[in-house]
This record gives structure tokens, sequence and C-alpha cells, in this order.
């Protein structure tokens, strides 16, 4: 009887780099369950494999074999920048099969997730960077330094005391990495180096703005600035919607209306620039107070939002099955007959 093995044979690309198109011919027969060797270029052998371990160096080879080489003509020609856009997508992905509690969908996402930190990683270590096992050391090396509870000596009886030593352990994280960079650059961080780090030093700019406005508050209350208590919150929003109030006093007559029906914009006034950049302020300025009520409820902004627009979706189509069902469309009807059938959607929700 023949040796048993499958012949893994990295065929073609799609567009997608979270879809590698991957074709398996079979030689004889055997499991499917397999690690894979390096055979001929061009092919992956699979062999026996029954570890964790074995299953992640087989991910890592093909991402690997499809840099290399004769490898994808697509993939090759990826960069860290042109693979932004795709990280950002799978990581909604990811969110959206958790939200929908798709389990059978999730370790599917997680996998696309997963390969865009393998991308990354061999991109690095063909520039000579840093590779897939300098991430897995630092992931490792911050799990155990950030859970003293767990692997050192400290004590921490409640997921709050776990938080609190969190949030510590990051703040001399950050001092530690600017001594680093102050001794690789010879500068000062004293008071008249005038290189003092910020408490808000780390925070990325580029991540979605609920999110981001989260971290800077959660960050700024680290050292104190914070409001006291919900009411100061809720005292502060009335405020800020008292500011937009008065803005909205200069708005060009007949005032601020809703797009409504045809042309997007047309038939609108038109708002000074300068008004314009007010009102825009102040509105970042709601959202800002709202993001801080979320953060003192311990919920998570981005996704309170994201799950409200889910039901509104679920709703608005529920009306337009209604309509299409009496032969009309939305733009076809008054808004008094879309104010009712909204308000059958919300008690159709509630009772299922």
């Amino acid at each position: 009887m023949p040796r048993s093995r499958w012949r893994f044979i990295a065929n073609r690309c799609r567009r997608s780099v979270s879809s590698i198109g991957i074709a398996i011919g079979i030689a004889s027969y055997g499991v499917l369950t397999a690690r894979i060797a390096r055979t001929a270029v061009g092919h992956l052998e699979w062999l026996p494999m029954s570890t964790t371990g074995e299953r992640f160096e087989r991910a890592v080879a093909i991402m690997e074999r499809l840099r290399a080489p004769g490898g994808c003509p697509w993939d090759r020609e990826q960069t860290f920048d042109s693979i932004k856009p795709y990280t950002l997508e799978e990581t909604y992905e990811v969110l959206e099969a958790i939200d929908n509690r798709d389990w059978n969908e999730l370790p599917g996402e997680l996998g696309d997730l997963l390969l865009q930190v393998l991308f990354y990683s061999v991109m690095a270590k063909e520039q000579g960077s840093f590779s897939i096992d300098d991430v897995l050391d630092r992931l490792s090396r911050k799990l155990v330094d950030r859970h003293p509870h767990v692997f050192g000596d400290t004590k921490a009886d409640t997921s709050a005391d776990v938080k609190r030593n969190w949030e510590a352990l990051k703040v001399e994280e950050r001092k530690k990495r600017l001594k680093e960079t102050e001794t690789a650059h010879g500068t000062d961080s004293s008071p008249a180096g005038k290189t003092a780090p910020s408490i808000l030093a780390g925070i990325s700019s580029a991540m979605p703005s609920l999110l981001e406005a989260h971290k800077l508050s959660s960050r700024a209350a680290q050292v104190g600035f914070d409001w006291p208590d919900m009411e100061g919150l809720f005292d502060k929003l009335g405020e800020e919607t008292a500011e937009l109030r008065r803005h909205l006093h200069e708005f060009p007559a007949p005032g601020p209306r809703p797009e409504g029906r045809g042309v997007a914009g047309s038939g609108r006034p038109t708002v000074p620039e300068d008004l314009r950049v007010r009102l825009e302020g102040e509105v970042g300025d709601l959202f800002f107070v709202l993001v801080n009520i979320a953060r003192y409820l311990s919920l998570d902004p981005e996704s309170a939002l994201r799950k409200t627009n889910r039901k509104f979706r679920r709703r608005f189509h529920w009306m337009e099955q209604r309509l299409l069902e009496n032969g009309t469309t939305p733009d076809r009807v008054s808004m008094d007959e879309l104010e009712s059938l909204w308000q059958q959607a919300k008690r159709q929700e509630e009772q299922s």
C-alpha cells in the first residue's frame, strides 16, 4: 500500500487577500488533517499533523510561499500600505459575525484577520524588520507582564482590580518606551528638556472616531481629568446642545432642512463656510459627550451605534416589505404613513 499523502497546490489568488484560492490534488489517499512540508517549487506537501503549532507553521509557510518568487503575483506586489484597508475590513467582518452570533462563520472571519497578521509579518521579514516569531514573543511577554496576579505575586480578586493593575502597567510601559527612545536618540525628558510624554501618546488617530474618543477620554481620566459623576455629563450635554442651538440662529432662512426626496441638497440654503465649521465643531462636541456617557456606563460606543444601525436596517426593511406587498415603495407614500409603519415595525420586533 503506498504511503498516504495529499499534495497542496497554491494555484491562484483572488483580488481579496482574505480569499486565497487553493486547489488540492489527491496523489493517493490519506487523512485531511495534515501538516505541510516544502517540496518542489510551487508545491506544498501534506504530512500527518496533530498540534496547533504545526497548523500555525503551515499557515506561515503558505503565506511565505505566496510571497516568494513564482508565487502569487497579486500577493507579491502588496505593501504595508496597500494591505491596511483589508485589515480594517476583516476586523469589521469579525465584529459582524460576533454581533450576529454566527459561530459557524466566525472561525473563517478570524482566519481572515489572522491572515493580515501573517501578511504584515512576512513582509517585515523580507525587509529585515521583524518576523512572526518577534510578534509572538512580544505577545507572550505582554500577556505575562500584564497579568502579575496570575504569573506573579500581585493580588487581584476582582476584574476592577485587574483593570487598575493593567492601566498602571501600561503607564509604566509607556514610560519605559520613552526612556528607551531617549537613550537611543540622546534626548532629555526632564522639564528643562521639554520632551515629557503625553498621557495620550500611542492612541492612533487612524482608528474609528468613536473608539478614539473613548480611548482619549479614558486616558485623560487616569490623571483625574474627568467629570465627577453622570449628572456632570448630562449638564455638559445640555451645555453643548445649547451652544449648537445658538449657532443655528445664524443659519440662512428658512433654517436647516432634511434632504428629503429628489436630488440630495437641491433647494437647500448655502451655509457660509465659517458657520459650517462651527456647526461641525459643536456636533463633534455632542458626540464626544455621548461617548463619555457610554464610557461611564462601561459601554462600547462603537458597538452601541453599530447595533442601533442594524436595528434601523431591520425595521426599515420590514417597512419596505409591507409596502412592497401593497404594491408601493417608501418614496410614494406620506411621512405619516411611514411613521405609522415604523411604529408597527417597532412593536413587531418587541413582540418577537
